[in-house]
């Protein structure tokens, strides 16, 4: 089983700053235990954002990524994006 490296974002550190201590545990939790053993559980999106996956987070936020398979990385877009915005 291949396990991906997982990096982010200058914006996607800004936002999880922001996170609370408790959302940064889930973030992790998700980040370790299910993305960068399978990324592509998120959800491939089309149009503007196609080639990156979505995740969600909790009902309003949800994790933005793209998958790099040549060197088995995960680059974490945003941490912080909202769902009908």
């Amino acid at each position: 089983m291949t396990t991906y490296t997982i990096v982010f974002s200058k914006q996607a550190r800004k936002d999880t700053d922001e996170l609370t201590q408790k959302q940064k545990v889930k973030l992790q939790e998700i980040l370790t235990n299910i993305i960068a053993i399978n990324p592509y559980i998120g959800k491939s999106l089309k149009g503007d954002l196609e080639g990156l996956y979505s995740y969600r987070l909790n009902r309003k936020d949800r994790l933005l990524y793209e998958i790099y398979e040549d060197d088995q990385t995960i680059l974490i877009i945003r941490t912080k994006t909202h769902y009908g915005d």
